[in-house]
Protein backbone atom coordinates (compact mmCIF):
# COMPACT_ATOMS: atom_id res chain seq x y z
CA UNK A 1 0.00 0.00 0.00
CA UNK A 2 1.02 3.10 -0.77
CA UNK A 3 0.23 5.93 2.58
CA UNK A 4 -2.45 8.61 1.88
CA UNK A 5 -0.42 11.77 2.16
CA UNK A 6 -1.70 15.17 2.10
CA UNK A 7 -1.41 17.27 -1.30
CA UNK A 8 -0.24 20.71 0.18
CA UNK A 9 2.84 21.19 2.15
CA UNK A 10 3.07 22.87 5.75
CA UNK A 11 5.57 24.59 7.14
CA UNK A 12 6.49 24.66 11.02
CA UNK A 13 8.71 26.63 13.43
CA UNK A 14 10.37 24.57 16.15
CA UNK A 15 10.48 27.37 18.97
CA UNK A 16 12.48 29.42 21.20
CA UNK A 17 11.55 27.69 24.69
CA UNK A 18 15.46 26.35 24.89
CA UNK A 19 18.33 28.44 24.95
CA UNK A 20 20.91 27.69 21.97
CA UNK A 21 23.63 28.91 23.41
CA UNK A 22 25.91 28.58 26.67
CA UNK A 23 24.42 31.30 29.11
CA UNK A 24 26.44 33.02 31.70
CA UNK A 25 23.78 32.81 33.87
CA UNK A 26 20.85 31.64 35.10
CA UNK A 27 18.13 31.35 32.30
CA UNK A 28 14.97 33.19 32.92
CA UNK A 29 12.55 33.02 30.69
CA UNK A 30 10.15 35.88 29.60
CA UNK A 31 6.62 35.66 29.35
CA UNK A 32 6.38 38.39 26.80
CA UNK A 33 9.15 36.92 24.77
CA UNK A 34 7.74 33.91 24.17
CA UNK A 35 4.41 35.13 23.06
CA UNK A 36 5.70 37.87 21.08
CA UNK A 37 7.43 34.86 18.97
CA UNK A 38 4.62 32.55 18.68
CA UNK A 39 2.82 36.01 17.33
CA UNK A 40 5.52 36.13 14.89
CA UNK A 41 5.27 32.66 13.61
CA UNK A 42 1.38 33.11 12.98
CA UNK A 43 1.79 36.23 11.12
CA UNK A 44 4.46 35.36 8.81
CA UNK A 45 3.02 32.76 7.38
CA UNK A 46 3.78 29.48 8.74
CA UNK A 47 1.25 26.41 9.48
CA UNK A 48 2.59 25.68 12.67
CA UNK A 49 4.54 25.57 15.58
CA UNK A 50 6.66 22.60 17.42
CA UNK A 51 8.20 22.15 20.97
CA UNK A 52 10.65 19.54 21.97
CA UNK A 53 10.82 17.43 25.06
CA UNK A 54 13.38 16.53 27.50
CA UNK A 55 13.51 16.32 31.53
CA UNK A 56 17.33 16.54 31.71
CA UNK A 57 19.40 18.06 28.98
CA UNK A 58 22.80 19.46 27.90
CA UNK A 59 20.73 22.87 28.04
CA UNK A 60 18.23 24.89 29.50
CA UNK A 61 14.62 23.58 28.34
CA UNK A 62 10.95 24.19 29.39
CA UNK A 63 8.27 21.22 29.34
CA UNK A 64 6.76 20.69 26.07
CA UNK A 65 2.92 20.74 27.04
CA UNK A 66 2.90 23.86 29.35
CA UNK A 67 4.72 25.71 26.72
CA UNK A 68 2.44 24.95 23.90
CA UNK A 69 -0.38 25.63 26.54
CA UNK A 70 0.47 29.29 26.55
CA UNK A 71 1.53 28.99 22.41
CA UNK A 72 -2.36 28.58 22.40
CA UNK A 73 -3.00 31.41 23.84
CA UNK A 74 -1.00 33.86 21.50
CA UNK A 75 -1.65 32.16 18.64
CA UNK A 76 -5.59 30.93 17.62
CA UNK A 77 -4.75 29.92 14.36
CA UNK A 78 -1.44 27.91 14.39
CA UNK A 79 -1.48 24.24 14.60
CA UNK A 80 0.44 22.84 17.77
CA UNK A 81 3.00 20.28 17.80
CA UNK A 82 5.39 18.11 20.31
CA UNK A 83 8.36 16.91 18.53
CA UNK A 84 8.88 14.59 19.96
CA UNK A 85 7.10 13.96 23.64
CA UNK A 86 9.04 11.36 25.55
CA UNK A 87 6.95 9.08 26.58
CA UNK A 88 8.43 5.92 28.37
CA UNK A 89 9.55 8.73 30.74
CA UNK A 90 6.45 9.15 32.61
CA UNK A 91 2.85 6.84 33.40
CA UNK A 92 0.40 7.25 30.12
CA UNK A 93 -2.76 7.83 32.60
CA UNK A 94 -1.64 11.42 33.96
CA UNK A 95 -0.32 12.12 30.24
CA UNK A 96 -3.63 11.22 28.95
CA UNK A 97 -5.27 13.76 31.38
CA UNK A 98 -2.80 16.72 30.50
CA UNK A 99 -2.76 15.99 26.16
CA UNK A 100 -6.82 15.77 26.56
CA UNK A 101 -6.96 18.90 28.49
CA UNK A 102 -4.21 20.93 25.90
CA UNK A 103 -6.24 19.20 23.02
CA UNK A 104 -9.10 21.69 24.59
CA UNK A 105 -7.29 24.32 25.38
CA UNK A 106 -5.72 24.29 22.05
CA UNK A 107 -9.10 23.83 20.46
CA UNK A 108 -8.40 21.06 18.45
CA UNK A 109 -4.87 22.03 17.10
CA UNK A 110 -2.82 19.62 18.68
CA UNK A 111 -0.79 16.86 17.24
CA UNK A 112 0.74 14.67 19.58
CA UNK A 113 4.32 13.68 18.72
CA UNK A 114 6.03 10.73 20.85
CA UNK A 115 9.35 9.03 20.59
CA UNK A 116 11.40 6.85 22.54
CA UNK A 117 14.53 9.52 23.44
CA UNK A 118 17.52 7.47 25.19
CA UNK A 119 20.26 9.54 23.82
CA UNK A 120 20.92 11.07 27.67
CA UNK A 121 20.16 7.93 29.38
CA UNK A 122 20.31 10.03 32.86
CA UNK A 123 16.37 10.61 31.94
CA UNK A 124 15.69 7.57 32.38
CA UNK A 125 17.46 6.60 35.59
CA UNK A 126 16.36 10.47 36.85
CA UNK A 127 12.11 9.08 36.19
CA UNK A 128 13.04 5.61 37.49
CA UNK A 129 12.10 3.91 34.22
CA UNK A 130 14.99 0.89 32.50
CA UNK A 131 15.77 2.37 29.22
CA UNK A 132 15.86 -0.68 28.07
CA UNK A 133 12.00 -1.06 28.26
CA UNK A 134 11.54 2.27 26.57
CA UNK A 135 10.35 1.10 23.02
CA UNK A 136 7.85 -1.33 25.28
CA UNK A 137 6.40 1.26 26.98
CA UNK A 138 5.83 3.37 24.48
CA UNK A 139 3.94 1.19 22.27
CA UNK A 140 1.68 0.02 25.26
CA UNK A 141 1.85 3.86 26.25
CA UNK A 142 0.02 4.91 23.03
CA UNK A 143 -2.96 1.89 23.36
CA UNK A 144 -3.46 3.37 26.91
CA UNK A 145 -3.95 7.11 25.77
CA UNK A 146 -5.99 6.16 22.70
CA UNK A 147 -8.38 3.98 25.33
CA UNK A 148 -8.26 6.66 27.83
CA UNK A 149 -9.44 9.31 25.31
CA UNK A 150 -12.30 7.77 24.06
CA UNK A 151 -14.36 8.78 27.14
CA UNK A 152 -15.16 5.84 28.05
CA UNK A 153 -14.59 3.12 31.09
CA UNK A 154 -11.54 1.22 29.59
CA UNK A 155 -9.27 -1.21 31.10
CA UNK A 156 -5.66 -1.96 30.48
CA UNK A 157 -3.80 -5.49 31.16
CA UNK A 158 -0.15 -4.65 29.73
CA UNK A 159 2.86 -5.23 31.30
CA UNK A 160 3.35 -1.88 32.59
CA UNK A 161 0.41 -0.20 32.89
CA UNK A 162 -2.54 -1.98 33.69
CA UNK A 163 -5.80 -1.27 34.95
CA UNK A 164 -9.52 -1.34 35.13
CA UNK A 165 -12.68 -0.18 34.95
CA UNK A 166 -11.20 3.73 34.28
CA UNK A 167 -13.30 5.93 33.14
CA UNK A 168 -11.53 9.65 32.03
CA UNK A 169 -13.82 12.71 31.08
CA UNK A 170 -13.70 14.35 29.28
CA UNK A 171 -12.26 12.50 26.03
CA UNK A 172 -10.34 14.68 23.75
CA UNK A 173 -11.69 17.27 21.83
CA UNK A 174 -10.56 15.97 18.42
CA UNK A 175 -12.26 12.71 18.52
CA UNK A 176 -10.34 9.47 19.96
CA UNK A 177 -8.06 12.59 21.12
CA UNK A 178 -5.49 14.30 19.16
CA UNK A 179 -3.52 12.48 16.36
CA UNK A 180 -0.57 10.76 17.63
CA UNK A 181 2.71 11.18 15.64
CA UNK A 182 5.76 8.15 15.75
CA UNK A 183 9.26 9.68 15.99
CA UNK A 184 12.11 7.47 15.54
CA UNK A 185 14.82 6.29 12.50
CA UNK A 186 15.51 2.18 13.61
CA UNK A 187 13.27 -0.46 12.13
CA UNK A 188 11.63 -0.83 15.14
CA UNK A 189 10.41 2.74 15.55
CA UNK A 190 9.35 2.70 11.69
CA UNK A 191 7.06 -0.60 12.03
CA UNK A 192 5.38 1.05 14.94
CA UNK A 193 4.67 3.76 12.97
CA UNK A 194 3.37 1.87 10.11
CA UNK A 195 1.00 -0.29 12.89
CA UNK A 196 -0.07 2.44 14.86
CA UNK A 197 0.48 5.84 14.37
CA UNK A 198 -1.42 8.34 12.87
CA UNK A 199 1.87 9.87 11.12
CA UNK A 200 5.55 9.84 11.60
CA UNK A 201 7.65 13.04 12.26
CA UNK A 202 11.56 12.52 11.77
CA UNK A 203 14.73 14.49 12.30
CA UNK A 204 18.66 14.06 11.28
CA UNK A 205 17.61 12.03 7.77
CA UNK A 206 18.49 12.65 4.56
CA UNK A 207 15.36 12.93 2.02
CA UNK A 208 16.93 9.51 0.58
CA UNK A 209 16.89 7.98 3.64
CA UNK A 210 13.15 9.66 4.70
CA UNK A 211 11.96 8.26 1.54
CA UNK A 212 12.80 5.17 1.86
CA UNK A 213 11.58 5.04 5.75
CA UNK A 214 8.04 5.42 4.33
CA UNK A 215 8.53 2.68 2.32
CA UNK A 216 8.83 0.52 5.78
CA UNK A 217 5.86 2.36 7.32
CA UNK A 218 4.31 1.51 4.48
CA UNK A 219 4.71 -2.38 4.59
CA UNK A 220 3.84 -2.29 8.27
CA UNK A 221 0.72 -0.83 7.72
CA UNK A 222 -0.03 -3.37 5.37
CA UNK A 223 1.26 -6.34 7.34
CA UNK A 224 -1.17 -5.18 10.07
CA UNK A 225 -4.08 -4.84 7.56
CA UNK A 226 -4.50 -0.87 8.90
CA UNK A 227 -6.42 1.12 6.41
CA UNK A 228 -5.88 4.76 6.85
CA UNK A 229 -7.80 7.93 5.25
CA UNK A 230 -4.63 10.04 6.12
CA UNK A 231 -0.98 9.83 7.07
CA UNK A 232 0.79 12.90 8.34
CA UNK A 233 4.86 12.91 7.50
CA UNK A 234 6.77 15.30 9.43
CA UNK A 235 10.29 16.11 9.29
CA UNK A 236 12.52 18.55 11.60
CA UNK A 237 14.77 20.32 9.73
CA UNK A 238 18.14 22.37 11.18
CA UNK A 239 18.13 25.73 8.89
CA UNK A 240 20.63 28.37 8.43
CA UNK A 241 19.77 30.77 5.93
CA UNK A 242 23.07 33.24 5.82
CA UNK A 243 25.00 34.99 3.23
CA UNK A 244 26.94 31.64 1.78
CA UNK A 245 27.00 28.13 2.80
CA UNK A 246 30.05 28.07 4.38
CA UNK A 247 28.89 31.31 6.86
CA UNK A 248 25.80 29.07 7.73
CA UNK A 249 27.55 25.73 8.12
CA UNK A 250 29.85 27.45 10.89
CA UNK A 251 26.80 29.08 12.83
CA UNK A 252 24.91 25.82 12.74
CA UNK A 253 27.77 23.82 14.01
CA UNK A 254 28.54 26.13 16.90
CA UNK A 255 24.82 25.73 18.14
CA UNK A 256 24.08 22.51 17.42
CA UNK A 257 27.35 21.07 19.04
CA UNK A 258 26.67 22.97 22.28
CA UNK A 259 23.08 21.40 22.53
CA UNK A 260 23.99 18.18 21.75
CA UNK A 261 27.58 18.32 23.49
CA UNK A 262 28.86 16.72 20.55
CA UNK A 263 31.13 17.45 17.33
CA UNK A 264 27.90 18.30 14.87
CA UNK A 265 29.66 19.94 11.70
CA UNK A 266 29.49 16.18 9.99
CA UNK A 267 25.79 16.24 11.08
CA UNK A 268 25.06 19.35 9.79
CA UNK A 269 26.43 18.66 6.33
CA UNK A 270 24.54 15.94 6.12
CA UNK A 271 21.52 16.49 7.52
CA UNK A 272 20.75 20.55 7.60
CA UNK A 273 19.12 23.30 5.14
CA UNK A 274 22.11 25.41 5.03
CA UNK A 275 22.64 29.11 3.08
CA UNK A 276 21.28 31.15 0.80
CA UNK A 277 17.57 31.37 0.35
CA UNK A 278 17.43 29.13 -3.11
CA UNK A 279 19.96 26.56 -1.36
CA UNK A 280 17.30 25.55 1.70
CA UNK A 281 14.19 26.17 -0.17
CA UNK A 282 15.76 23.25 -2.72
CA UNK A 283 16.30 21.20 0.40
CA UNK A 284 12.78 21.06 1.35
CA UNK A 285 11.62 20.69 -2.02
CA UNK A 286 13.83 17.46 -1.87
CA UNK A 287 12.07 16.54 1.52
CA UNK A 288 8.87 17.48 0.14
CA UNK A 289 9.40 14.84 -3.19
CA UNK A 290 11.01 12.31 -0.90
CA UNK A 291 7.03 12.77 1.53
CA UNK A 292 7.18 15.03 3.98
CA UNK A 293 4.19 17.17 4.01
CA UNK A 294 4.89 18.90 7.02
CA UNK A 295 7.93 20.35 7.57
CA UNK A 296 9.32 21.90 10.72
CA UNK A 297 12.11 24.06 10.56
CA UNK A 298 14.74 25.03 13.41
CA UNK A 299 16.54 28.07 12.50
CA UNK A 300 19.70 27.42 14.06
CA UNK A 301 22.14 29.73 15.70
CA UNK A 302 22.36 32.84 18.42
CA UNK A 303 19.07 33.11 20.36
CA UNK A 304 18.81 36.93 19.81
CA UNK A 305 18.98 36.43 16.17
CA UNK A 306 15.59 34.09 15.95
CA UNK A 307 13.05 36.38 15.58
CA UNK A 308 15.03 38.35 12.62
CA UNK A 309 15.91 35.21 11.35
CA UNK A 310 12.02 34.05 11.12
CA UNK A 311 11.27 37.57 9.27
CA UNK A 312 14.18 36.52 7.03
CA UNK A 313 13.06 32.91 6.04
CA UNK A 314 9.34 34.36 6.04
CA UNK A 315 10.02 37.11 3.62
CA UNK A 316 13.02 35.01 0.94
CA UNK A 317 12.27 31.48 1.68
CA UNK A 318 8.38 30.60 1.94
CA UNK A 319 8.02 32.61 -1.33
CA UNK A 320 9.89 30.20 -3.04
CA UNK A 321 7.80 27.38 -1.61
CA UNK A 322 4.50 28.90 -2.53
CA UNK A 323 3.49 26.27 -5.39
CA UNK A 324 4.14 23.12 -2.93
CA UNK A 325 1.92 25.05 -0.39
Amino acid sequence: MDLPLDDKLKIGMQTIHRRAEPASGPWLPRIDELCAFVELVDRSGFDSIWVGDHVSFTIPILDPLLTLAQAAVASRRLILGTGVYLLPLRHPGPVAKQVSTLDHLTEGRLIFGVGVGGEFAQEYELCGVPIAERGARLTEGITVLRKLWSGEKVSGDGRFYPFEDIPMQPPGRQPGGPPIWCGGRSDAALRRAGRMADGWVSYVVTPEMYAEALKKIAAAARQAGRKMGAFGTGHLLFTRVDESYEKALDAATETLSTRYAMDFRGAAERYAALGNPGQVAEKIREFHAAGARHVVVDLVGPLAERPAKTEQFAAEVLPLLKDLR
